[in-house]
């Protein structure tokens, strides 16, 4: 398996874009992707600005599926333009 945590601090006069491009995100993963177990964005409650995605693809062959979405392609880029600073991305092992 392959899992992802990852750290976002949106810019505060672009959030209501990053939350529109994530649900559409999440919602067309969890439509076409069967390989993606979990794909999950949380919001902290002590600074609304920072956020959480959490995934875990089956594979490493569904992790790069879904990085190669035609759909993954068009929303991603202004969804990170939307970031007040770049993502802080880590990978997991996820233990059984």
């Amino acid at each position: 398996m392959v899992s992802f945590l990852a750290t976002l601090k949106v810019a505060a006069d672009r959030r209501e874009a990053f939350e529109q491009y994530c649900r559409e995100l999440v919602a067309l993963t969890r439509e076409h992707e069967p390989g993606t177990l979990v794909y999950e964005l949380v919001r902290s409650q002590d600074d609304p600005l920072t956020y959480l995605w959490y995934a875990r693809f089956v594979d490493r062959a569904a992790f790069d599926a879904h990085q190669t979405s035609a759909f993954h392609d068009r929303i991603v880029p202004p969804l990170l333009a939307c970031l007040a600073q770049e993502m802080d991305l880590q990978f997991y092992d996820y233990v059984d």
